[in-house]
């Protein structure tokens, strides 16, 4: 029998997993209704490497650069995760001109990072193009893009986080059009945020498939 405790480590385990990646999936879908080019530029891809009628499988997704452009600059704009799980400082150190005291509690705000105007030309556009014929990648090597943290203790879902929300969100793309209820104008979608251990849309995105 599994213990009560490792049961909720297990139900733990299972929702941080999937409200990221829902969450991700809406903040994307949410762009990319505000960006035409963006989408139109998503749909020609799709169906020029997958075909109007075939079905999206997890080998295609390497196939599909601006597909993973957007996903990335979704995970720079809106991270899963607004503060890294936090980090306590074994020994006292000092970085930059900060002393941190030794068992010091730190909080390392990827929400923060990834809209930092001194790194990222037009921080606040949703451009996917930034990260074409780009190596900045989520993997924990690139430390001014970490929405799944870095070092030992990265985000252990990553690889399953990686397949899922570009399968799901390429399949979305691919088989429908999308539009707002009632004509709504994309650009009014709200894009406030609500702020939490994860990052989610304050209203939650209403849309029509067709």
């Amino acid at each position: 029998m599994i213990e009560n405790n490792h049961v909720l480590q297990f139900q733990e385990l299972i929702s941080a997993g999937s409200d990221t990646t829902t969450s991700t999936i809406e903040w994307a879908m949410a762009e990319l209704l505000r960006n035409k080019g963006a989408m139109h530029k998503l749909q020609a891809e799709l169906t020029s490497k997958i075909g109007e009628n075939d079905i999206l499988t997890e080998s295609n997704i390497t196939e599909l650069p601006y597909l993973a452009a957007c996903v990335k600059e979704t995970l720079r704009i809106h991270p899963p995760t607004p503060f890294l799980i936090p980090r306590r400082a074994p020994e006292t150190c000092k970085i930059m001109d900060y002393t941190i005291p030794k068992n010091s509690r730190l909080f390392v705000n990827v929400w923060a990072i990834g809209r930092n105007s001194n790194t990222w030309e037009d921080a606040l556009s949703f451009r996917p193009e930034r990260f074409l014929d780009s190596n900045v990648d989520f993997r924990g090597q690139d430390f001014e893009f970490i929405p799944f943290g870095a070092g030992r203790r990265i985000c252990p879902g990553l690889p399953f986080a990686r397949q899922e929300v570009h399968l799901i969100l390429a399949s979305l793309i691919h088989h429908f059009e999308w539009s707002l209820p009632n004509g709504e104008d994309p650009m009014q979608i709200d894009m406030k945020e609500k702020f939490g251990v994860t990052l989610q849309k304050e209203k939650s995105l209403l849309v029509v498939p067709m």
